[in-house]
Protein backbone atom coordinates (compact mmCIF):
# COMPACT_ATOMS: atom_id res chain seq x y z
CA UNK A 1 0.00 0.00 0.00
CA UNK A 2 1.08 3.64 -0.81
CA UNK A 3 1.75 6.19 1.86
CA UNK A 4 -1.06 8.04 2.68
CA UNK A 5 -2.96 9.95 4.92
CA UNK A 6 -5.26 7.02 5.47
CA UNK A 7 -2.64 4.38 5.60
CA UNK A 8 -1.38 2.25 8.56
CA UNK A 9 1.73 0.66 9.33
CA UNK A 10 1.57 -2.70 10.72
CA UNK A 11 3.29 -2.45 14.10
CA UNK A 12 5.79 -5.18 15.04
CA UNK A 13 7.05 -6.34 18.66
CA UNK A 14 9.85 -7.18 16.87
CA UNK A 15 12.93 -5.31 17.48
CA UNK A 16 16.46 -5.58 15.79
CA UNK A 17 19.07 -5.80 18.22
CA UNK A 18 22.57 -4.41 17.66
CA UNK A 19 25.03 -7.35 16.24
CA UNK A 20 27.37 -7.60 18.63
CA UNK A 21 31.11 -7.27 18.54
CA UNK A 22 32.20 -10.10 21.13
CA UNK A 23 33.78 -12.99 19.70
CA UNK A 24 31.69 -16.40 20.52
CA UNK A 25 33.24 -18.44 22.83
CA UNK A 26 33.55 -21.83 21.89
CA UNK A 27 30.72 -24.73 23.20
CA UNK A 28 31.42 -26.64 26.34
CA UNK A 29 32.32 -30.45 25.96
CA UNK A 30 29.63 -32.68 26.74
CA UNK A 31 29.11 -34.43 29.83
CA UNK A 32 30.29 -37.86 29.51
CA UNK A 33 26.74 -40.04 29.83
CA UNK A 34 24.71 -37.98 28.54
CA UNK A 35 24.26 -37.01 24.36
CA UNK A 36 23.61 -33.71 22.63
CA UNK A 37 20.65 -33.19 21.52
CA UNK A 38 22.03 -31.56 18.19
CA UNK A 39 24.30 -34.32 17.04
CA UNK A 40 22.70 -37.36 15.39
CA UNK A 41 23.18 -41.05 17.11
CA UNK A 42 26.01 -43.00 15.54
CA UNK A 43 24.38 -45.94 13.50
CA UNK A 44 26.20 -48.42 15.32
CA UNK A 45 25.68 -47.96 19.14
CA UNK A 46 22.34 -46.31 19.47
CA UNK A 47 21.09 -44.71 22.07
CA UNK A 48 22.41 -46.56 25.30
CA UNK A 49 20.51 -46.79 28.18
CA UNK A 50 22.06 -44.31 30.75
CA UNK A 51 24.16 -42.52 28.12
CA UNK A 52 22.29 -42.05 25.49
CA UNK A 53 19.93 -39.26 24.12
CA UNK A 54 16.95 -41.79 24.40
CA UNK A 55 16.64 -41.08 27.94
CA UNK A 56 19.76 -40.48 29.42
CA UNK A 57 20.38 -39.05 33.07
CA UNK A 58 22.90 -36.19 33.09
CA UNK A 59 26.09 -35.80 35.95
CA UNK A 60 23.43 -32.83 37.54
CA UNK A 61 20.39 -35.65 37.72
CA UNK A 62 17.88 -33.64 35.40
CA UNK A 63 16.57 -36.54 33.07
CA UNK A 64 16.13 -35.98 29.61
CA UNK A 65 12.83 -35.84 27.53
CA UNK A 66 12.24 -39.33 25.43
CA UNK A 67 12.93 -39.03 21.72
CA UNK A 68 9.13 -39.54 20.08
CA UNK A 69 8.91 -43.24 18.82
CA UNK A 70 11.64 -44.66 20.76
CA UNK A 71 11.38 -48.23 22.10
CA UNK A 72 13.63 -50.10 23.61
CA UNK A 73 16.16 -52.96 22.42
CA UNK A 74 18.59 -55.25 23.13
CA UNK A 75 21.60 -55.74 20.42
CA UNK A 76 23.00 -58.76 19.50
CA UNK A 77 26.31 -58.84 17.71
CA UNK A 78 27.65 -62.48 16.13
CA UNK A 79 30.10 -63.05 19.10
CA UNK A 80 27.13 -62.64 21.53
CA UNK A 81 28.00 -59.24 22.64
CA UNK A 82 24.87 -57.61 23.75
CA UNK A 83 23.37 -54.38 24.22
CA UNK A 84 20.57 -51.95 25.50
CA UNK A 85 19.84 -49.62 23.11
CA UNK A 86 16.54 -47.41 22.58
CA UNK A 87 16.15 -46.44 18.38
CA UNK A 88 12.96 -45.03 16.86
CA UNK A 89 11.65 -46.10 13.75
CA UNK A 90 13.65 -44.16 11.30
CA UNK A 91 16.94 -45.18 12.74
CA UNK A 92 15.21 -49.14 12.23
CA UNK A 93 14.71 -48.91 9.10
CA UNK A 94 18.23 -47.07 8.08
CA UNK A 95 19.87 -49.60 9.95
CA UNK A 96 18.06 -52.97 9.06
CA UNK A 97 16.92 -51.44 5.29
CA UNK A 98 13.94 -52.39 5.73
CA UNK A 99 10.35 -50.82 5.13
CA UNK A 100 8.02 -49.25 7.65
CA UNK A 101 5.07 -51.59 6.94
CA UNK A 102 7.73 -54.29 8.23
CA UNK A 103 7.61 -52.34 11.73
CA UNK A 104 3.75 -52.78 12.24
CA UNK A 105 3.92 -56.41 12.12
CA UNK A 106 6.33 -55.92 15.40
CA UNK A 107 3.84 -53.90 17.02
CA UNK A 108 1.10 -54.93 19.47
CA UNK A 109 -1.94 -55.21 17.45
CA UNK A 110 -0.35 -58.76 15.76
CA UNK A 111 1.24 -59.88 19.40
CA UNK A 112 0.08 -63.30 19.02
CA UNK A 113 1.13 -63.55 15.01
CA UNK A 114 4.04 -65.20 13.71
CA UNK A 115 5.42 -64.15 10.59
CA UNK A 116 8.76 -64.70 9.13
CA UNK A 117 9.48 -61.88 6.20
CA UNK A 118 12.86 -62.11 4.10
CA UNK A 119 14.00 -58.50 3.03
CA UNK A 120 17.17 -57.58 1.24
CA UNK A 121 19.31 -57.70 4.12
CA UNK A 122 17.22 -58.44 6.93
CA UNK A 123 14.95 -61.08 8.61
CA UNK A 124 11.67 -59.65 10.09
CA UNK A 125 10.83 -62.76 13.14
CA UNK A 126 7.43 -62.49 14.52
CA UNK A 127 7.24 -65.67 16.65
CA UNK A 128 4.32 -65.58 19.45
CA UNK A 129 6.07 -63.38 21.47
CA UNK A 130 9.79 -62.95 20.18
CA UNK A 131 9.87 -59.85 17.78
CA UNK A 132 13.06 -59.18 16.14
CA UNK A 133 14.89 -58.09 13.18
CA UNK A 134 17.91 -60.51 12.45
CA UNK A 135 20.99 -59.83 9.69
CA UNK A 136 23.71 -61.51 8.50
CA UNK A 137 25.93 -59.47 11.82
CA UNK A 138 23.56 -58.64 14.66
CA UNK A 139 19.77 -58.80 15.53
CA UNK A 140 17.90 -56.30 17.18
CA UNK A 141 15.26 -58.37 19.51
CA UNK A 142 12.03 -55.87 20.86
CA UNK A 143 11.24 -55.09 24.00
CA UNK A 144 13.56 -57.34 25.45
CA UNK A 145 12.86 -57.21 29.21
CA UNK A 146 9.19 -59.07 29.11
CA UNK A 147 9.25 -62.21 31.00
CA UNK A 148 8.28 -64.15 28.27
CA UNK A 149 11.47 -62.71 25.67
CA UNK A 150 14.19 -62.96 28.93
CA UNK A 151 14.56 -66.93 28.16
CA UNK A 152 15.23 -66.03 24.88
CA UNK A 153 17.63 -63.38 25.89
CA UNK A 154 19.30 -66.22 27.77
CA UNK A 155 19.64 -68.44 25.43
CA UNK A 156 21.12 -66.14 22.49
CA UNK A 157 23.73 -65.54 25.95
CA UNK A 158 24.34 -69.03 26.15
CA UNK A 159 24.67 -70.78 22.64
CA UNK A 160 26.15 -67.35 20.38
CA UNK A 161 29.28 -67.00 21.66
CA UNK A 162 30.16 -70.95 21.52
CA UNK A 163 28.74 -71.20 18.15
CA UNK A 164 30.62 -68.22 17.31
CA UNK A 165 34.07 -69.80 18.22
CA UNK A 166 33.35 -72.95 17.26
CA UNK A 167 33.27 -71.28 13.45
CA UNK A 168 36.53 -68.77 14.50
CA UNK A 169 38.36 -72.40 14.75
CA UNK A 170 36.46 -74.08 12.18
CA UNK A 171 37.96 -70.93 9.76
CA UNK A 172 41.29 -70.79 11.81
CA UNK A 173 41.92 -74.29 10.04
CA UNK A 174 41.84 -73.55 6.69
CA UNK A 175 44.46 -69.93 6.46
CA UNK A 176 46.46 -68.14 4.18
CA UNK A 177 48.67 -71.90 2.71
CA UNK A 178 46.45 -71.81 -0.23
CA UNK A 179 46.87 -67.93 -2.59
CA UNK A 180 43.74 -69.78 -4.53
CA UNK A 181 41.76 -69.29 -1.19
CA UNK A 182 41.88 -65.18 -0.95
CA UNK A 183 41.40 -62.30 -3.38
CA UNK A 184 43.29 -59.26 -2.92
CA UNK A 185 40.96 -56.14 -2.53
CA UNK A 186 42.69 -53.01 -2.23
CA UNK A 187 45.03 -54.50 0.99
CA UNK A 188 41.67 -56.89 2.35
CA UNK A 189 41.71 -60.36 2.20
CA UNK A 190 38.46 -61.62 1.04
CA UNK A 191 37.39 -65.36 1.49
CA UNK A 192 36.19 -67.43 -1.69
CA UNK A 193 33.45 -69.99 -1.66
CA UNK A 194 36.03 -72.98 -1.60
CA UNK A 195 37.66 -71.19 1.61
CA UNK A 196 34.10 -71.42 3.03
CA UNK A 197 33.50 -74.84 1.98
CA UNK A 198 34.37 -76.45 5.25
CA UNK A 199 32.31 -74.17 7.23
CA UNK A 200 28.93 -75.36 5.63
CA UNK A 201 28.45 -77.23 8.57
CA UNK A 202 27.67 -74.40 10.78
CA UNK A 203 24.55 -72.30 10.38
CA UNK A 204 24.81 -68.93 9.81
CA UNK A 205 24.41 -66.53 11.99
CA UNK A 206 20.55 -65.81 10.90
CA UNK A 207 19.01 -68.89 11.25
CA UNK A 208 21.20 -69.72 14.10
CA UNK A 209 19.04 -66.35 15.68
CA UNK A 210 16.26 -68.23 14.11
CA UNK A 211 16.72 -71.89 15.21
CA UNK A 212 17.40 -70.29 18.83
CA UNK A 213 13.71 -68.66 18.58
CA UNK A 214 11.77 -71.49 16.92
CA UNK A 215 13.21 -73.73 19.91
CA UNK A 216 12.15 -71.05 22.66
CA UNK A 217 8.39 -71.04 20.74
CA UNK A 218 8.82 -74.44 20.61
CA UNK A 219 9.66 -75.26 24.23
CA UNK A 220 6.94 -72.58 25.51
CA UNK A 221 4.29 -74.17 23.43
CA UNK A 222 4.81 -77.22 24.41
CA UNK A 223 4.69 -76.05 28.33
CA UNK A 224 1.63 -74.77 27.91
CA UNK A 225 0.40 -77.79 25.93
CA UNK A 226 1.45 -79.94 28.89
CA UNK A 227 -0.51 -77.78 31.57
CA UNK A 228 -3.43 -77.69 29.75
CA UNK A 229 -3.46 -81.79 29.73
CA UNK A 230 -2.62 -82.02 33.33
CA UNK A 231 -5.41 -79.37 34.33
CA UNK A 232 -7.61 -81.01 31.94
CA UNK A 233 -7.91 -84.79 32.05
CA UNK A 234 -9.15 -84.48 36.53
CA UNK A 235 -11.82 -81.83 35.40
CA UNK A 236 -13.02 -84.33 32.47
CA UNK A 237 -13.20 -86.92 34.79
CA UNK A 238 -14.98 -84.92 37.48
CA UNK A 239 -17.71 -83.90 34.83
CA UNK A 240 -18.17 -87.57 34.41
CA UNK A 241 -18.52 -88.52 37.32
CA UNK A 242 -20.84 -85.18 38.53
CA UNK A 243 -22.41 -83.31 36.06
CA UNK A 244 -22.97 -79.84 37.93
CA UNK A 245 -22.80 -76.15 37.00
CA UNK A 246 -19.22 -75.45 38.22
CA UNK A 247 -18.04 -78.58 36.26
CA UNK A 248 -19.55 -77.54 33.45
CA UNK A 249 -17.67 -74.65 33.69
CA UNK A 250 -14.77 -75.55 34.15
CA UNK A 251 -14.78 -77.70 30.88
CA UNK A 252 -15.96 -74.44 29.43
CA UNK A 253 -13.12 -72.61 30.29
CA UNK A 254 -10.89 -75.09 29.82
CA UNK A 255 -12.14 -75.32 25.76
CA UNK A 256 -12.24 -71.66 25.38
CA UNK A 257 -7.95 -71.64 26.34
CA UNK A 258 -7.03 -74.76 23.86
CA UNK A 259 -9.30 -72.89 21.07
CA UNK A 260 -6.95 -70.01 22.00
CA UNK A 261 -3.71 -72.29 22.28
CA UNK A 262 -4.46 -74.56 19.18
CA UNK A 263 -4.64 -70.88 17.33
CA UNK A 264 -1.20 -70.34 18.21
CA UNK A 265 0.38 -73.49 17.03
CA UNK A 266 -1.11 -73.43 14.14
CA UNK A 267 -0.10 -70.14 13.16
CA UNK A 268 3.25 -70.95 13.68
CA UNK A 269 2.98 -74.39 11.94
CA UNK A 270 1.63 -72.56 9.09
CA UNK A 271 4.24 -70.17 8.45
CA UNK A 272 7.08 -72.97 8.72
CA UNK A 273 4.94 -75.10 6.06
CA UNK A 274 4.52 -71.99 4.10
CA UNK A 275 8.49 -71.31 3.91
CA UNK A 276 8.44 -75.09 3.18
CA UNK A 277 6.45 -74.62 0.39
CA UNK A 278 8.67 -72.30 -1.58
CA UNK A 279 12.20 -72.30 -2.13
CA UNK A 280 12.35 -68.83 -3.56
CA UNK A 281 11.35 -67.54 -0.08
CA UNK A 282 13.96 -70.03 1.87
CA UNK A 283 16.80 -68.70 -0.29
CA UNK A 284 15.93 -65.13 0.08
CA UNK A 285 16.71 -65.41 3.84
CA UNK A 286 19.86 -66.75 3.49
CA UNK A 287 21.52 -63.31 4.44
CA UNK A 288 25.24 -64.21 5.13
CA UNK A 289 25.51 -65.85 1.64
CA UNK A 290 23.63 -62.67 -0.36
CA UNK A 291 25.65 -60.52 2.32
CA UNK A 292 29.15 -62.96 0.75
CA UNK A 293 27.88 -62.14 -2.59
CA UNK A 294 27.99 -58.54 -2.54
CA UNK A 295 31.47 -58.84 -1.33
CA UNK A 296 32.61 -61.07 -4.32
CA UNK A 297 31.12 -58.60 -6.65
CA UNK A 298 32.78 -55.64 -5.06
CA UNK A 299 36.21 -57.85 -4.59
CA UNK A 300 35.66 -58.88 -8.44
CA UNK A 301 34.92 -55.22 -10.06
CA UNK A 302 38.06 -54.10 -8.02
CA UNK A 303 40.49 -56.80 -8.89
CA UNK A 304 39.22 -56.26 -12.29
CA UNK A 305 39.75 -52.84 -12.24
CA UNK A 306 43.30 -53.27 -10.78
CA UNK A 307 44.00 -55.36 -13.39
CA UNK A 308 43.67 -52.92 -16.13
CA UNK A 309 45.78 -50.59 -14.14
CA UNK A 310 48.53 -52.12 -13.23
CA UNK A 311 49.87 -55.84 -13.22
CA UNK A 312 49.39 -58.25 -10.24
CA UNK A 313 52.01 -59.82 -8.28
CA UNK A 314 53.47 -63.29 -9.79
CA UNK A 315 52.54 -64.97 -6.35
CA UNK A 316 48.91 -64.63 -7.04
CA UNK A 317 47.15 -66.02 -9.93
CA UNK A 318 45.31 -63.89 -12.37
CA UNK A 319 41.09 -64.12 -12.02
CA UNK A 320 40.20 -65.01 -15.66
CA UNK A 321 36.32 -64.80 -16.33
CA UNK A 322 36.16 -68.33 -15.96
CA UNK A 323 37.24 -68.09 -12.13
CA UNK A 324 35.48 -65.00 -11.87
CA UNK A 325 32.53 -66.56 -13.13
CA UNK A 326 33.13 -69.71 -11.33
CA UNK A 327 33.61 -67.36 -7.89
CA UNK A 328 29.57 -66.09 -8.26
CA UNK A 329 28.33 -69.79 -9.37
CA UNK A 330 29.91 -72.04 -7.07
CA UNK A 331 27.55 -74.56 -5.47
CA UNK A 332 28.01 -73.18 -1.83
CA UNK A 333 26.67 -69.97 -2.67
CA UNK A 334 23.74 -71.37 -5.10
CA UNK A 335 20.60 -69.51 -4.67
CA UNK A 336 18.80 -72.37 -5.05
CA UNK A 337 20.86 -74.68 -1.95
CA UNK A 338 18.19 -74.19 0.56
CA UNK A 339 19.14 -77.65 2.23
CA UNK A 340 20.26 -76.11 5.36
CA UNK A 341 17.40 -74.22 5.82
CA UNK A 342 14.48 -76.68 4.81
CA UNK A 343 16.33 -79.05 7.14
CA UNK A 344 16.22 -76.72 10.26
CA UNK A 345 12.00 -75.90 9.55
CA UNK A 346 11.05 -79.61 9.08
CA UNK A 347 12.46 -80.58 12.36
CA UNK A 348 10.56 -77.52 14.06
CA UNK A 349 7.78 -78.33 11.55
CA UNK A 350 7.80 -82.13 13.24
CA UNK A 351 7.80 -80.77 16.67
CA UNK A 352 5.23 -78.34 16.33
CA UNK A 353 3.44 -81.06 14.56
CA UNK A 354 3.36 -83.14 17.04
CA UNK A 355 2.48 -80.46 19.91
CA UNK A 356 -0.78 -79.80 17.68
CA UNK A 357 -1.65 -83.50 17.73
CA UNK A 358 -1.52 -83.66 21.81
CA UNK A 359 -3.85 -80.37 21.41
CA UNK A 360 -6.21 -82.66 19.36
CA UNK A 361 -5.81 -85.41 21.47
CA UNK A 362 -6.94 -83.60 24.21
CA UNK A 363 -10.03 -82.08 22.16
CA UNK A 364 -11.01 -85.44 21.26
CA UNK A 365 -10.83 -86.36 24.96
CA UNK A 366 -13.15 -83.27 25.79
CA UNK A 367 -15.82 -84.08 23.04
CA UNK A 368 -15.84 -87.37 23.83
CA UNK A 369 -16.52 -86.52 27.43
CA UNK A 370 -19.27 -84.21 26.40
CA UNK A 371 -21.00 -86.92 24.33
CA UNK A 372 -21.25 -88.77 27.12
CA UNK A 373 -22.53 -86.23 29.21
CA UNK A 374 -24.99 -85.60 26.74
CA UNK A 375 -25.64 -89.27 26.64
CA UNK A 376 -26.04 -89.03 30.40
CA UNK A 377 -28.20 -86.18 30.38
CA UNK A 378 -30.50 -87.57 27.22
CA UNK A 379 -31.40 -91.06 29.71
CA UNK A 380 -32.03 -88.72 32.43
CA UNK A 381 -34.66 -86.68 30.30
CA UNK A 382 -35.96 -90.06 28.98
CA UNK A 383 -36.77 -90.94 32.78
CA UNK A 384 -38.51 -88.13 33.77
CA UNK A 385 -40.58 -88.44 30.13
CA UNK A 386 -41.41 -91.93 31.45
CA UNK A 387 -42.49 -91.19 34.70
CA UNK A 388 -44.84 -87.93 33.66
CA UNK A 389 -46.44 -90.25 31.29
CA UNK A 390 -47.06 -92.72 34.17
CA UNK A 391 -48.21 -90.10 36.51
CA UNK A 392 -50.68 -88.79 33.07
CA UNK A 393 -51.92 -92.77 33.31
CA UNK A 394 -52.63 -92.68 36.53
CA UNK A 395 -54.22 -89.20 36.59
CA UNK A 396 -56.66 -90.70 33.73
CA UNK A 397 -57.49 -93.70 35.80
CA UNK A 398 -58.56 -91.50 38.83
CA UNK A 399 -59.65 -88.90 36.91
CA UNK A 400 -62.69 -91.82 35.72
CA UNK A 401 -63.24 -92.59 39.61
CA UNK A 402 -63.71 -88.95 40.15
CA UNK A 403 -66.27 -88.40 37.42
CA UNK A 404 -68.62 -91.35 38.85
CA UNK A 405 -68.42 -90.24 42.06
CA UNK A 406 -69.51 -86.51 40.41
CA UNK A 407 -72.01 -88.53 38.82
CA UNK A 408 -73.75 -89.99 42.28
CA UNK A 409 -72.67 -86.70 44.48
CA UNK A 410 -75.82 -84.63 42.55
CA UNK A 411 -79.35 -84.71 44.13
CA UNK A 412 -81.19 -87.06 42.00
CA UNK A 413 -83.56 -89.83 43.35
CA UNK A 414 -81.69 -93.05 42.73
CA UNK A 415 -82.68 -96.46 44.70
CA UNK A 416 -79.39 -97.38 45.61
CA UNK A 417 -79.46 -94.64 47.77
CA UNK A 418 -81.89 -96.83 50.08
CA UNK A 419 -80.15 -100.20 50.23
CA UNK A 420 -77.94 -101.15 53.27
CA UNK A 421 -74.13 -101.49 52.73
CA UNK A 422 -73.82 -100.49 48.92
CA UNK A 423 -71.10 -97.79 49.54
CA UNK A 424 -68.45 -99.98 50.47
CA UNK A 425 -69.27 -102.21 47.25
CA UNK A 426 -69.47 -99.53 44.69
CA UNK A 427 -66.76 -97.47 46.00
CA UNK A 428 -64.43 -101.11 46.09
CA UNK A 429 -65.73 -102.00 42.70
CA UNK A 430 -65.03 -98.00 41.15
CA UNK A 431 -61.27 -98.02 42.75
CA UNK A 432 -60.75 -102.00 41.41
CA UNK A 433 -62.50 -100.51 37.95
CA UNK A 434 -59.39 -97.71 37.48
CA UNK A 435 -56.67 -99.76 39.02
CA UNK A 436 -57.76 -101.98 35.69
CA UNK A 437 -58.29 -99.21 33.67
CA UNK A 438 -54.27 -98.06 34.66
CA UNK A 439 -52.67 -101.10 34.31
CA UNK A 440 -54.16 -101.68 30.76
CA UNK A 441 -53.03 -98.37 29.08
CA UNK A 442 -49.59 -99.07 31.14
CA UNK A 443 -49.30 -102.22 29.49
CA UNK A 444 -50.64 -100.86 26.19
CA UNK A 445 -46.97 -98.25 26.89
CA UNK A 446 -45.13 -100.72 27.02
CA UNK A 447 -45.49 -103.32 24.09
CA UNK A 448 -45.16 -99.65 21.62
CA UNK A 449 -42.21 -99.73 23.69
CA UNK A 450 -42.88 -96.16 25.23
CA UNK A 451 -41.93 -96.97 28.86
CA UNK A 452 -38.57 -99.04 29.74
CA UNK A 453 -38.96 -102.04 30.89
Amino acid sequence: MGKGPFSFRRSSTRRRHPKSTTVPQPPMPPHIGAASSSSPPHPGTGNLIGGGAGGGVGPAGKGKKKAAGARLWMRFDTMGVSELVEYDKSTIIDRASIPARDLRILGPVFSHSSTILAREKAMVVNLEFIKAIVTAEEVLILDPLQHEVLQFVDQLRQQLPHKSAFKMQGAGAMDVNDSEMHVSTGGQWLPVPEAMEGLQCELPFEFQVLEIALEVVCSFLDKSVAELERDAYPVLDELARNVSTKNLEHVRSLKSNLTRLLARVQKVRDEIEHLLDDNEDMGHLYLTRKWIQNQQSEALLGTAVSNSISTISPRLPRLGSNRSASLVSSHNLDDNDVEDLEMLLEAYFMQLDGTRNKILSVREYIDDTEDYVNIQLDNQRNELIQLQLTLTIASFAIAVETLIAGWFGMNIPCTLYNKNGIFEIFVGGITAGCVLIFLLILGYARWKKLLGS
